[in-house]
């Protein structure tokens, strides 16, 4: 176990303490402190599956699986976030099955979602199947300047937009490239400055098999 794999899993201990010590906890200063804790876990699971996918080790495990379930836990996950923007969620059931694995097709979701939540002030965030297997994450948000568009994804870039918020560093969308190129997936970004990005993630594993 390398020393920042270690330090990822030791630092989730005072997390949970901290998590333990708030649960009763009312106040608007404790539910703001919760919703940082919520970030910190983020940034924390996004340095650890980044070691992760690094790893020679790393393995896939592709099933069948019903796409609504994965995306059901993911806006769970977020649901908190969604309350507290006041923001309105637009969810379609995909009632469709694909060939992928479950934990790192969640992982992509959840990133997706958190910068379509980063990045929307008001409005909505719509999440919808289209043309059979492509999943849609839209958004009402600040979106992304065209000239910028062909390089999202690339590690540590974040564009002109992107900038404006000193804590972006673009390893999110780099990893979510990454990790469906893996999965036999694909990723297209469309996007206007001041109306909302939509994410389109293509479910199509063709060259794959189910274990």
């Amino acid at each position: 176990m390398s020393v920042y794999t270690l330090w990822v899993h030791q630092i989730k201990t005072p997390i949970a303490a901290l998590r333990l010590i708030l649960q009763d906890e009312e106040t608007d200063a404790a539910k703001e402190i919760n919703v940082q804790l919520f970030k910190i876990e983020q940034y924390v699971e996004l340095v650890l599956q980044y070691l992760r996918l690094e790893s020679p080790s790393t393995d896939y495990h592709f099933q069948q699986l019903e796409l609504d379930d994965i995306i059901r836990d993911s806006i769970k996950k977020y649901a908190p976030l969604f309350i507290r923007k006041r923001l309105t969620l637009h969810y379609e059931e995909a009632r469709c099955q694909v060939l992928t694995d479950a934990k790192w097709l969640g992982f992509v979701l959840e990133q997706i979602l958190s910068n379509a939540l980063k990045y929307t002030k008001e409005g909505s965030i719509s999440i919808y199947l289209e043309n059979k297997k492509t999943l849609v994450v839209e958004d009402t948000g600040i979106g992304i300047s065209p000239e910028d568009l062909p390089r999202i994804g690339e590690k540590n870039f974040t564009g002109y937009i992107g900038r404006q918020d000193r804590k972006s560093t673009g390893l999110g969308l780099s990893l979510c490239k990454k990790i469906l190129s893996k999965l036999g997936h694909t990723i297209s970004i469309e996007s206007e400055p001041g109306k909302g990005t939509k994410v389109s993630i293509g479910l199509d594993t063709a060259a794959l098999e189910a274990e």
